[in-house]
């Protein structure tokens, strides 16, 4: 017998309106449709997968003074199929920027797109380890996060990332291999969790704006972070949206 056969009604009802206390208030849910046929990532937004899924702005500025929409302006899509999510993102930057050559020194102060990803949508503290992970992608494709040695580490090989640039936009494909907390660095046999609709993830978009500065001047994102520290996101899984998966668009 399961548990919910004996509980009280009363009691049933309580734990289904708990409040959800790893996670602050007011989260978005983005609803992400299967793609039959998986994007090429080579940064030209033509793929039918694309014209299933929904935009969802970058509007939320966590860091800097106010920005013109020549400055700055940022919206994405998402897709999945298999045990990857498919991201579209669209970026309007007038100065790009990658003057730190070392990828894993101050990879957060060049221009960059960061997805933020939680597998199981638990929220709590991510700084060292892997409950969620903050991808950092360069200008340059690679994928920089923070490891459980608490040194910044080249995850590059959990990604497929390519940008172009068309007109004074980035069209900007990323693939990404959804792993769990139960992920291990340096080892040689973590396996991608296999996705499925009806799962529940956690995600963030943002964007890292530098105009020529030796740090960044904007920092940019999909969810309002409350709170005065609102670039937290590199720590706290509990800011970050609802990703659904579903099986078709609706």
């Amino acid at each position: 017998m399961c548990a919910a056969a004996w509980l009280p009604a009363w009691n049933i009802a309580l734990a289904a309106t708990a409040p959800d206390t790893n996670h602050a208030p007011g989260r978005s849910t983005y609803r992400a449709p299967y793609a039959a046929v998986q994007p090429n990532i080579d940064g030209i937004a033509d793929d039918p997968a694309w014209d299933q899924a929904e935009w969802r702005e970058l509007k939320h500025r966590w860091l800097g003074p106010d920005y013109s929409p020549d400055d700055f302006q940022g919206r994405y899509k998402v897709v999945w199929s298999g045990s990857r999510l498919y991201l579209l993102a669209e970026i309007v930057d007038d100065v790009l920027i990658d003057t730190h050559r070392d990828p894993l020194q101050q990879y957060w102060d060049d221009d960059c797109l960061e997805i933020f990803l939680d597998e199981d949508f638990s929220g709590g503290n991510h700084q060292y380890n892997h409950n969620a992970f903050a991808y950092h992608f360069s200008l340059d494709n690679r994928a920089i996060d923070i490891g459980t040695d608490e040194t910044a580490r080249d995850y590059t090989a959990h990604v497929e990332s390519n940008w172009k640039q068309t007109g004074n936009k980035l069209i900007w494909e990323v693939a990404i291999d959804v792993y769990t907390d139960a992920y291990v660095d340096d080892a040689d046999d973590n396996i991608p969790a296999n996705l499925a609709p009806g799962k529940v993830l956690g995600l963030m978009v943002a964007y890292c704006d530098n105009d020529g500065s030796e740090l960044r001047e904007n920092f940019i994102g999909s969810e309002f972070v409350p709170g005065k520290q609102r670039d937290r996101g590199w720590i706290d899984a509990g800011v970050f949206g609802r990703l659904i998966l579903t099986d078709s668009s609706e």
